[in-house]
Protein backbone atom coordinates (compact mmCIF):
# COMPACT_ATOMS: atom_id res chain seq x y z
CA UNK A 1 0.00 0.00 0.00
CA UNK A 2 1.06 3.58 -1.07
CA UNK A 3 2.78 5.12 2.29
CA UNK A 4 0.66 8.58 2.29
CA UNK A 5 -2.46 5.98 3.28
CA UNK A 6 -0.94 5.58 6.67
CA UNK A 7 -0.35 9.43 7.38
CA UNK A 8 -3.42 9.27 10.22
CA UNK A 9 -5.26 12.20 8.27
CA UNK A 10 -5.49 10.16 5.18
CA UNK A 11 -6.15 6.77 6.88
CA UNK A 12 -8.59 7.81 8.85
CA UNK A 13 -10.67 9.33 5.55
CA UNK A 14 -9.93 6.21 3.91
CA UNK A 15 -11.64 4.25 7.12
CA UNK A 16 -14.96 6.94 7.38
CA UNK A 17 -15.86 6.47 3.95
CA UNK A 18 -15.66 2.43 4.43
CA UNK A 19 -17.78 2.95 7.44
CA UNK A 20 -20.34 4.77 6.09
CA UNK A 21 -20.61 2.05 2.84
CA UNK A 22 -21.26 -0.47 5.38
CA UNK A 23 -23.90 1.44 6.88
CA UNK A 24 -25.81 1.53 3.67
CA UNK A 25 -25.57 4.91 4.10
CA UNK A 26 -24.13 5.45 0.43
CA UNK A 27 -25.79 3.46 -2.88
CA UNK A 28 -23.88 3.95 -5.60
CA UNK A 29 -22.02 7.25 -5.48
CA UNK A 30 -24.19 8.67 -2.88
CA UNK A 31 -22.50 11.23 -0.13
CA UNK A 32 -19.16 13.15 0.24
CA UNK A 33 -16.49 13.73 2.41
CA UNK A 34 -14.25 16.18 3.20
CA UNK A 35 -11.59 17.13 5.64
CA UNK A 36 -9.65 20.07 6.49
CA UNK A 37 -6.00 19.69 6.66
CA UNK A 38 -3.97 20.43 9.41
CA UNK A 39 -0.43 21.94 8.74
CA UNK A 40 1.36 18.57 10.30
CA UNK A 41 -1.28 16.90 7.72
CA UNK A 42 -0.08 19.05 4.63
CA UNK A 43 3.73 18.62 5.63
CA UNK A 44 3.19 14.27 5.94
CA UNK A 45 1.14 14.17 2.96
CA UNK A 46 3.60 16.96 0.99
CA UNK A 47 5.72 13.96 -0.45
CA UNK A 48 2.79 12.43 -2.26
CA UNK A 49 1.82 15.07 -4.03
CA UNK A 50 2.14 15.90 -7.76
CA UNK A 51 5.05 17.08 -9.42
CA UNK A 52 3.03 19.60 -11.41
CA UNK A 53 -0.40 20.86 -9.54
CA UNK A 54 -3.34 20.81 -11.41
CA UNK A 55 -5.23 23.67 -13.15
CA UNK A 56 -7.10 25.77 -10.91
CA UNK A 57 -11.14 25.87 -11.15
CA UNK A 58 -13.13 28.19 -9.86
CA UNK A 59 -15.90 27.50 -7.61
CA UNK A 60 -18.18 29.91 -7.54
CA UNK A 61 -18.34 30.91 -3.96
CA UNK A 62 -15.52 32.23 -1.58
CA UNK A 63 -14.42 32.26 1.80
CA UNK A 64 -11.52 34.31 2.47
CA UNK A 65 -11.04 32.79 6.11
CA UNK A 66 -9.85 29.52 3.77
CA UNK A 67 -8.04 30.79 2.12
CA UNK A 68 -4.37 28.53 1.75
CA UNK A 69 -6.26 25.71 3.25
CA UNK A 70 -5.92 21.81 1.90
CA UNK A 71 -8.84 19.50 2.23
CA UNK A 72 -9.13 15.69 1.30
CA UNK A 73 -12.50 15.12 -0.82
CA UNK A 74 -14.28 12.21 -2.45
CA UNK A 75 -14.56 12.38 -5.92
CA UNK A 76 -17.88 13.67 -7.84
CA UNK A 77 -19.35 10.21 -9.49
CA UNK A 78 -17.09 8.15 -7.02
CA UNK A 79 -18.54 5.10 -4.77
CA UNK A 80 -17.70 4.91 -1.63
CA UNK A 81 -17.16 0.87 -1.61
CA UNK A 82 -14.41 1.77 -3.90
CA UNK A 83 -12.56 4.47 -1.51
CA UNK A 84 -10.53 1.51 0.33
CA UNK A 85 -9.52 -0.61 -2.66
CA UNK A 86 -7.71 2.45 -4.84
CA UNK A 87 -7.71 5.45 -3.30
CA UNK A 88 -5.82 7.73 -5.80
CA UNK A 89 -8.67 6.98 -7.78
CA UNK A 90 -11.58 8.10 -5.70
CA UNK A 91 -10.21 10.36 -3.30
CA UNK A 92 -7.74 13.36 -3.53
CA UNK A 93 -6.37 16.70 -1.87
CA UNK A 94 -7.00 20.01 -2.75
CA UNK A 95 -5.69 23.10 -2.52
CA UNK A 96 -7.73 26.58 -2.03
CA UNK A 97 -5.82 29.86 -3.79
CA UNK A 98 -5.31 32.85 -1.85
CA UNK A 99 -8.46 34.51 -2.78
CA UNK A 100 -10.13 31.55 -1.38
CA UNK A 101 -12.44 31.40 -4.46
CA UNK A 102 -10.59 28.16 -6.54
CA UNK A 103 -9.54 24.95 -6.15
CA UNK A 104 -6.73 22.98 -7.70
CA UNK A 105 -5.84 19.02 -7.65
CA UNK A 106 -2.36 18.22 -5.68
CA UNK A 107 -2.83 14.49 -5.71
CA UNK A 108 -4.72 11.78 -6.34
CA UNK A 109 -8.64 12.41 -8.53
CA UNK A 110 -6.75 9.97 -10.76
CA UNK A 111 -7.89 10.05 -14.74
CA UNK A 112 -9.61 13.58 -15.03
CA UNK A 113 -12.06 13.06 -11.43
CA UNK A 114 -12.67 16.20 -9.71
CA UNK A 115 -13.67 16.96 -6.42
CA UNK A 116 -17.51 15.94 -5.36
CA UNK A 117 -20.17 18.10 -6.88
CA UNK A 118 -21.20 19.42 -3.34
CA UNK A 119 -17.40 20.64 -2.40
CA UNK A 120 -18.94 24.07 -2.60
CA UNK A 121 -21.42 23.32 -0.50
CA UNK A 122 -18.90 21.43 1.97
CA UNK A 123 -16.42 24.42 1.44
CA UNK A 124 -19.07 27.52 2.90
CA UNK A 125 -19.94 24.87 5.61
CA UNK A 126 -16.19 24.58 6.79
CA UNK A 127 -16.01 28.36 6.16
CA UNK A 128 -18.89 28.58 8.90
CA UNK A 129 -18.09 25.80 10.83
CA UNK A 130 -14.54 27.07 10.91
CA UNK A 131 -15.67 30.31 12.27
CA UNK A 132 -18.03 29.32 14.50
CA UNK A 133 -15.78 26.56 16.71
CA UNK A 134 -12.94 28.97 16.45
CA UNK A 135 -11.11 26.89 14.35
CA UNK A 136 -11.64 23.22 15.55
CA UNK A 137 -14.39 22.14 13.02
CA UNK A 138 -12.55 20.26 10.50
CA UNK A 139 -14.74 17.23 9.05
CA UNK A 140 -18.24 17.74 6.69
CA UNK A 141 -19.63 14.30 6.00
CA UNK A 142 -22.95 14.30 4.18
CA UNK A 143 -24.72 10.59 4.13
CA UNK A 144 -27.78 9.03 2.62
CA UNK A 145 -29.23 7.88 6.63
CA UNK A 146 -32.05 5.69 5.69
CA UNK A 147 -34.53 6.61 8.92
CA UNK A 148 -33.38 10.30 8.83
CA UNK A 149 -34.60 10.55 5.00
CA UNK A 150 -37.98 8.21 6.06
CA UNK A 151 -38.53 11.05 9.00
CA UNK A 152 -38.37 14.09 6.73
CA UNK A 153 -41.85 12.16 4.97
CA UNK A 154 -43.83 12.46 7.81
CA UNK A 155 -42.17 15.03 10.54
CA UNK A 156 -42.78 18.86 9.91
CA UNK A 157 -39.53 20.50 8.46
CA UNK A 158 -38.54 22.61 11.14
CA UNK A 159 -35.77 22.60 13.75
CA UNK A 160 -37.88 22.21 16.84
CA UNK A 161 -39.91 19.42 15.16
CA UNK A 162 -37.32 17.44 13.95
CA UNK A 163 -35.07 17.75 17.21
CA UNK A 164 -37.37 16.78 19.55
CA UNK A 165 -38.46 13.37 18.47
CA UNK A 166 -34.63 12.35 18.19
CA UNK A 167 -33.72 13.83 21.37
CA UNK A 168 -36.67 11.95 23.36
CA UNK A 169 -35.85 8.33 20.92
CA UNK A 170 -32.20 8.27 22.92
CA UNK A 171 -30.95 8.94 26.24
CA UNK A 172 -27.59 10.15 24.42
CA UNK A 173 -28.76 12.08 21.70
CA UNK A 174 -29.31 15.49 23.60
CA UNK A 175 -26.03 15.49 25.17
CA UNK A 176 -24.04 14.33 21.55
CA UNK A 177 -26.39 17.21 19.91
CA UNK A 178 -27.65 19.51 22.82
CA UNK A 179 -28.10 22.62 20.24
CA UNK A 180 -30.37 20.68 18.13
CA UNK A 181 -30.47 19.73 14.22
CA UNK A 182 -31.29 22.54 11.46
CA UNK A 183 -33.96 21.23 9.12
CA UNK A 184 -33.09 22.41 5.07
CA UNK A 185 -36.57 21.96 2.62
CA UNK A 186 -36.16 20.22 -0.30
CA UNK A 187 -33.60 21.35 -2.76
CA UNK A 188 -31.47 20.53 -5.66
CA UNK A 189 -28.49 19.20 -4.60
CA UNK A 190 -24.89 20.75 -6.02
CA UNK A 191 -26.27 24.51 -6.61
CA UNK A 192 -25.58 27.13 -4.27
CA UNK A 193 -29.55 27.64 -2.66
CA UNK A 194 -29.11 24.86 -0.75
CA UNK A 195 -25.19 25.50 -0.24
CA UNK A 196 -26.51 28.95 1.50
CA UNK A 197 -29.34 27.60 3.21
CA UNK A 198 -27.05 24.28 4.92
CA UNK A 199 -23.97 27.33 5.95
CA UNK A 200 -27.00 29.62 7.41
CA UNK A 201 -28.40 26.30 9.84
CA UNK A 202 -24.46 25.31 10.30
CA UNK A 203 -24.40 28.86 12.29
CA UNK A 204 -26.06 27.05 14.53
CA UNK A 205 -26.42 23.58 14.42
CA UNK A 206 -23.48 20.99 14.09
CA UNK A 207 -25.67 18.78 11.64
CA UNK A 208 -28.35 19.73 9.39
CA UNK A 209 -31.04 17.65 7.51
CA UNK A 210 -31.64 17.74 4.03
CA UNK A 211 -35.38 16.73 3.50
CA UNK A 212 -35.98 13.41 0.86
CA UNK A 213 -32.20 13.63 0.75
CA UNK A 214 -29.90 12.59 4.13
CA UNK A 215 -27.93 14.18 6.67
CA UNK A 216 -25.21 16.59 6.52
CA UNK A 217 -22.91 17.19 9.68
CA UNK A 218 -19.64 18.56 10.76
CA UNK A 219 -17.05 17.84 13.43
CA UNK A 220 -13.39 18.26 14.75
CA UNK A 221 -12.86 14.60 13.88
CA UNK A 222 -13.78 12.02 12.40
CA UNK A 223 -14.93 10.08 15.12
CA UNK A 224 -17.34 12.99 15.95
CA UNK A 225 -18.63 13.74 12.76
CA UNK A 226 -19.21 9.92 12.37
CA UNK A 227 -20.52 9.44 15.40
CA UNK A 228 -23.08 12.17 15.37
CA UNK A 229 -24.13 10.70 12.08
CA UNK A 230 -24.21 7.76 13.35
CA UNK A 231 -26.05 8.46 16.62
CA UNK A 232 -28.61 10.51 14.59
CA UNK A 233 -29.86 8.06 12.48
CA UNK A 234 -30.14 5.25 15.41
CA UNK A 235 -32.50 7.54 17.27
CA UNK A 236 -34.12 8.26 13.40
CA UNK A 237 -34.10 4.12 13.49
CA UNK A 238 -36.05 4.09 16.65
CA UNK A 239 -38.75 6.83 16.18
CA UNK A 240 -39.53 4.90 13.02
CA UNK A 241 -39.69 1.58 14.45
CA UNK A 242 -41.77 3.41 17.67
CA UNK A 243 -44.25 4.84 14.46
CA UNK A 244 -44.44 1.58 12.91
CA UNK A 245 -46.15 -0.07 15.72
CA UNK A 246 -49.23 1.95 14.70
CA UNK A 247 -49.45 2.43 18.65
CA UNK A 248 -50.07 5.19 20.97
CA UNK A 249 -46.45 6.65 22.63
CA UNK A 250 -47.51 6.01 26.56
CA UNK A 251 -44.10 7.12 27.62
CA UNK A 252 -41.06 8.84 26.82
CA UNK A 253 -38.18 11.11 27.58
CA UNK A 254 -40.14 14.36 29.24
CA UNK A 255 -38.61 17.96 29.17
CA UNK A 256 -37.91 17.61 32.80
CA UNK A 257 -35.82 14.44 32.00
CA UNK A 258 -34.23 16.39 29.16
CA UNK A 259 -33.19 18.99 31.13
CA UNK A 260 -32.20 16.71 34.35
CA UNK A 261 -29.69 14.92 31.32
CA UNK A 262 -28.30 17.63 30.36
CA UNK A 263 -27.52 18.90 34.40
CA UNK A 264 -25.70 15.81 35.12
CA UNK A 265 -23.94 15.34 31.95
CA UNK A 266 -22.54 19.21 31.76
CA UNK A 267 -24.33 20.39 28.63
CA UNK A 268 -26.81 23.33 27.61
CA UNK A 269 -29.87 22.26 25.76
CA UNK A 270 -31.66 24.67 23.13
CA UNK A 271 -34.57 26.22 25.62
CA UNK A 272 -36.04 26.96 22.38
CA UNK A 273 -37.02 23.55 21.75
CA UNK A 274 -38.55 22.49 25.01
CA UNK A 275 -41.94 23.54 26.67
Amino acid sequence: MNELYNVPAMAGFIRMCDDGWHQGWHERNGGNLTYRMTAEDVKACRPYFDAEPRAWVKMGVRAENLAGEYFITTGSGKYFRNVILDPAANIGIVEINEAGDSWRIVWGLEGGARPTSEFPTHFMNHSVRKAATNGTNRVIYHCHATNVIALTYVLPLTDRDFTRPLWQSATECPVVFPEGVGVCPWMVPGGSAIALATSEKMKTFQAAVWAQHGLFVSGPDYDTAFGLAHTIEKSADIYVKVLSTGQPIRQTITDDDLRAIAHDFGVTLNEEFLD
